[in-house]
């Protein structure tokens, strides 16, 4: 006979554990403590099997019943209702602790082992932690949705920065194909969502191009009466056109007096490749002059601390301190006025982008490049060191 709720309540608990059967394979079995436990016999592959359904009366006669029909619907179909009951609880464990939190912070262990640079860290852990963490990094990964990621992105985009959700939504598109690479998400959200962004505006970095106004930069650089090794920063940077963070953060471990070469480890230039720049007459004098300033193994250190390398912000800092506005000029704008000088001055372009250190695809043309350019970029750093001189002189 079929089971009734009231044999269920009354059901207590004897010497021994008795089963009381409801067909179909469920049964009540009640324990000498008084529990009673809903399982299922049923045969898999010619072997006796038993399937539990939890425990009454937080589950109901109505939902034993319920679950008892779904098990034997997959008996049907040739699947074990216990491995597969299985499957789905160890699926919802990995779901459970594999967040979107935990994955982001694989990632940026392993672009860290990679040899990542410390700013490309410090910049994704800001946004995947703080931008995205608040949203998305209590949530199991597999269970991220394409809307979820949109609303976290036009709210950053609502609030004007259109970069930085394009940003994010391309280094959130890395953490999920880390996921899906490792069997822990299905796909990556974040590729249904190409185009539905605004695109950036783009905002040039400042930069002084004609040559009176760069010569009057230049003379009010050599006047500056602020920190020494900040004023040799600058004119280092205006003489190689170098990346500031590669200006702030060189040792002396990377000069070559003897050979004039500055060499740039791989691990601190933007395209991730060691980048060798000629030093000029002019630069070896500012270096010079910075080791008889500061004693450190940075070439340029911090005012603060000689173990420390100048803060992002201080070469501009300075800058304003002369009069020249954000808008008229920054340290990355050297970089743009040597660029545009010396192609108007009819040098070679190819030879001034090698002198830039900018990442030639073709990695045959690269290498071929970088061996045949050399003499023409030691000619081409020391030409404009002396062309530096006359924008000085000029009135």
């Amino acid at each position: 006979m079929p089971l009734t709720d009231t044999a269920c309540r009354a059901a207590k608990g004897r010497e021994s554990e008795y089963k009381l059967s409801d067909g179909g394979g469920l049964y009540l079995l009640v324990k000498p403590s008084g529990a009673r436990l809903w399982n299922q016999a049923y045969r898999f592959s010619g072997k006796q099997k038993k399937l539990s359904h939890g425990a009454y009366p937080s589950v109901p006669l109505v939902e034993a019943r319920r679950l008892r029909d779904e098990a034997k619907k997959l008996l049907a179909s040739g699947v074990d209702p216990g491995a597969n009951k299985k499957a789905a609880k160890l699926t919802a464990v990995i779901s459970a602790t594999n967040t979107f939190g935990g994955v982001a912070e694989e990632y940026l262990q392993r672009i860290e082992d990679e040899g990542a640079a410390a700013s490309t860290i410090t910049k994704n852990r800001w946004l995947l932690v703080d931008l995205a963490g608040p949203d998305l990094g209590a949530r199991p990964i597999a269970d991220i949705t394409p809307a979820e990621i949109l609303a976290l992105l036009q709210r950053i985009e609502r609030s004007g920065r259109r970069e930085t959700a394009r940003r994010l939504r391309s280094v959130i598109g890395t953490v999920f194909r880390l996921a899906v690479s490792t069997l822990r998400a299905e796909d990556d959200p974040t590729l249904l969502l190409r185009g539905a962004l605004m695109a950036p505006k783009v905002q040039h970095r400042a930069a002084i191009t004609d040559e009176k106004h760069l010569g009057a930069l230049l003379v009010a650089i050599d006047a500056y009466d602020g920190w020494p090794t900040l004023r040799c920063a600058l004119q280092f940077t205006a003489l190689t056109f170098a990346r500031p963070g590669e200006v702030r953060g060189a040792t002396w471990a990377e000069i070559d007096a003897e050979e004039a070469i500055w060499r740039i480890d791989g691990a601190r230039t933007k395209v991730r490749r060691p980048h060798d720049v000629p030093l000029s007459r002019q630069a070896l004098d500012v270096l010079r002059e910075v080791k008889e300033v500061a004693r450190s193994t940075l070439v340029f250190p911090s005012i603060r601390s000689n173990a420390r390398p100048p803060s992002e912000n201080a070469m501009n800092a300075a800058l304003r301190r002369m009069g020249f506005t954000q808008d008229e000029m920054t340290a990355h704008g050297f970089r743009a006025a040597a660029s545009s000088i010396l192609n108007e001055r009819g040098f070679r372009p190819d030879v001034i982008e090698a002198a830039l250190g900018h990442q030639d695809q073709n990695e045959i043309r690269r290498a071929y490049n970088r061996a045949s350019y050399w003499q023409e970029r030691i000619e081409l750093m020391q030409a404009w060191s002396d062309c530096i001189d006359k924008l000085k002189r000029s009135p």
